[in-house]
């Protein structure tokens, strides 16, 4: 059915969505509950639902539980009058046809496309910009049920062959194949227990990639990470005999990242601790391999500052740092001098660098101003050129390519546009469209606004606003919902949702809070929001709760939050401290054990931003606001959806089953406390689009029915 179809059906509306089931308590399954206490630093810490930490592939109990949990679910969701309608919307919205940014290589172009509603996008090369298409890679020929993803990609210099990764079920583990591009056919290369990896040609010889040691059987999903090391793969051989590039097993909880420059002489390292933005850097001079094998040299040591590599180009590397500017630099360095000396080439302004390239013989740098993208023309002398001029309010990303290109292409979008990918020519200046999506509906009917509201500490944080032009102009409220994230240094930037858009077209509004712990403002914007200070992130989100209802953007009852992942932990804790705010939420695949989070996978890297629990300073800030541990018996809690995925090995699903658990112990006869656990999916990445569909109209059918948003129905 099409999207036209769709609107010209949905003449009939409920008069009132809240009657229906506002008194309706699902009949929750039974969980066990166990007398599990633990004295952490002299206090007494319950954690009763802990069996359900274990894994459900292999733990028939948690399977058990898992399949109760997802009938009650699916019953109750089903019956909601708004998630039919919400589905086959968000269909209708997704079924455009989109690309992703091309990357040129050799005389060829690679990029993506997807021609609507295809579960996974294909992988396209064409000989020069008008050569013609065809399809290299088909993702969904890999599994019937869709789920397994073409990851990331990257073509050999010359573009004779193309690297990729596969993501199977959602999990963050990654398989490595190569495929000749002239022929289309695969090479025998396979590379497995690849993880947080880049993608690095060596000429046309071979690649490096960061891998982990195979984990014990049944452990890869749950088993924590250590040793990561970086190898080179040479075309043509096994796995077996790769060569160890880079690794530090006196330092097991370091992690490595190879780039490789683009006039193939140097491959830098990069080295973390966790996820803070404080690296080594140590440099391989691949001219002298024959010579030196791989060693090599220290660039930067002390896990201090951020070191982004951007580039090499006539004996320097270029860097972008925020050592001695929390808001970044863009620095050049020689490294062949015996003194290294760091040189300011673009310094710190107003506005946080981004990202930066040498495309051609400028430099490019895009800057956010108020959580919205900026970009600049710069001489390779450093000084500016030309401003790019962008459609509005919006995220524009891309400006790849490498010295001596005459072109680069980006995308820009915005709440109410989709991804527009441009190619500017460096020679002229001039700015051409690529691909531009043909949409069903005008961008110019909504309106996207930009609020600053006072945080509870006087703080001054920035909230976009979008809904339908007509709403803004009768200055009516209307069901709204926020969505949050605030930590790990993420911004959070204007992009394009067709979820998001269901629930604009169907009344709603949708606001974005950029709070404290994103990077929107730089290195003290992040630091303002973690570790001790991580109490400020809820302040902000709770202060704009408040704003959209004293302010008449939402009704008294139709505020519903939402994050995920971090924003997942967000939203549980908010509930938590302000049951009485929020009127519905979804806590997708969040970090709810704040006691225990260190104890699977990728866990562990996230001390930089919570702290580590195993330390007492640590231990009483994260005591005060871990998901699980604040729910209280006989508070009254808003309706709540939690969603995650069995293959999550980001954050395992167990923190969502522990507190789901706890939630509906602590307040029974209440308003619903459900949990959606997707099967064969993950953390997000890579989730074909019929699980995105079905999982995100259960979502704002649930939202919607909780707020009061009059859904239209067939």
């Amino acid at each position: 059915m099409t999207r036209k179809a769709l609107l010209a059906g949905a003449a009939l509306f409920l008069a009132n969505p809240l009657a229906a089931q506002e008194t309706t308590t699902p009949d929750y399954p039974v969980t066990r509950s166990e007398e599990l206490v633990e004295t952490m630093f002299g206090e007494k810490v319950a954690d009763p639902y802990r069996w359900l930490e274990n894994d459900v592939r292999s733990d028939a109990e948690v399977a058990d539980w898992v399949a109760r949990e997802n009938a009650v679910t699916q019953a109750y969701l089903g019956a909601l009058p708004g998630t039919k309608w919400f589905k086959q919307h968000i269909a209708g919205l997704l079924d455009y046809e989109r690309f992703g940014l091309p990357v040129k290589a050799g005389t060829r172009y690679f990029y993506t496309r997807n021609s609507g509603l295809q579960n996974q996008s294909e992988l396209y090369v064409q000989d020069g910009l008008d050569g013609q298409r065809r399809v290299l890679i088909d993702p969904n020929s890999w599994a019937k049920d869709g789920a397994t993803a073409l990851a990331g990609w990257e073509p050999s210099d010359k573009g004779n062959y193309l690297l990729y990764s596969i993501q199977d079920g959602g999990t963050d583990w990654r398989i490595l194949r190569v495929i000749d591009v002239a022929t289309g056919k695969q090479t025998d290369d396979e590379v497995r227990w690849a993880k947080f990896t880049g993608l690095e040609w060596v000429g046309e010889e071979g690649f490096l990639y960061s891998r982990f040691p195979e984990p014990e059987e049944g452990k890869d999903f749950q088993a924590l990470n250590y040793n990561q090391a970086v190898y080179f793969h040479r075309l043509g051989t096994p796995q077996s005999e790769d060569q160890l590039v880079y690794a530090t097993p006196d330092r097991p909880k370091v992690g490595h990242f190879a780039s490789v420059s683009k006039d193939g002489q140097w491959a830098i390292i990069t080295s973390s601790t966790g996820t803070d933005a404080r690296y080594e850097v140590h440099l391989i001079d691949l001219s002298r391999r024959a010579q030196d094998g791989w060693k090599s040299r220290p660039l930067v040591t002390g896990f201090d500052n951020a070191w982004n590599f951007v580039a090499a180009l006539d004996g320097k590397l270029y860097f972008v740092t925020n050592k001695d500017a929390p808001k970044y630099r863009l620095v050049t360095v020689d490294p062949m001098a015996k003194d290294i000396a760091w040189t300011t080439l673009i310094p710190e302004s107003e506005m946080p660098i981004e990202a930066a390239s040498i495309v051609g013989d400028r430099l490019i740098v895009s800057y956010l101003k108020d959580a919205s993208t900026e970009a600049m023309v710069f001489g390779l002398d450093g000084k500016p050129t030309s401003a790019i001029a962008f459609n509005g309010i919006g995220t524009a990303s891309g400006f790849g390519g490498r010295p001596g290109d005459p072109e680069t292409f980006y995308n820009f979008e915005s709440f109410n546009r989709p991804d527009t990918i441009y190619r500017l020519d460096l020679a002229t200046g001039e700015t051409s469209t690529f691909a531009k999506p043909e949409l069903t509906f005008d961008p110019d009917d909504f309106v996207v606004e930009q609020v600053f509201y006072p945080s509870r500490d006087g703080t001054r944080v920035p909230m976009f606003i979008v809904r339908k032009k007509e709403l803004a102009d009768s200055g009516k409220p209307a069901p709204t919902l926020l969505y949050g994230y605030g930590g790990f240094d993420v911004s959070l930037t204007p992009s394009f949702s067709a979820t998001r858009m269901a629930w604009l077209e169907a009344g709603g509004v949708f606001a974005l809070a950029n709070i404290r712990g994103g990077g929107e403002y730089g290195k003290e914007w992040h630091d303002a929001g973690r570790l001790a200070n991580k109490q400020n992130v809820f302040d902000d989100f709770i202060a704009a709760g408040e704003y959209l209802k004293a302010n008449g953007y939402t009704t008294p009852k139709g505020l519903a939050v939402q994050g995920g992942s971090n924003g997942g932990l967000l939203i549980g804790a908010v509930i938590n401290q302000r049951p009485d705010l929020f009127d519905a939420a979804n806590a997708a695949v969040g970090v709810m054990d704040m006691l225990r989070f260190t104890h699977w996978t990728a866990g562990r890297y996230w001390v930089d931003d919570y702290g580590d629990p195993a330390k007492e300073a640590d231990f009483r800030i994260l005591r005060t606001y871990s998901p699980y541990h604040n729910i209280r018996p006989g508070v009254a809690y808003p309706p709540v959806l939690v969603t995650t995925a069995d293959t999550d090995d980001r954050v395992v699903p167990g923190h969502s089953f522990k507190y789901t658990a706890a939630l509906q112990a602590a307040d029974p006869g209440g308003k619903p406390h459900l949990i959606r656990i997707e099967t064969r999916a993950g953390h997000g990445s890579g989730k074909p689009t019929d699980k995105v569909i079905d999982e995100y109209g259960d979502v704002l059918g649930f939202l919607a029915h909780w707020t009061g948003l009059e859904v239209p129905q067939e």
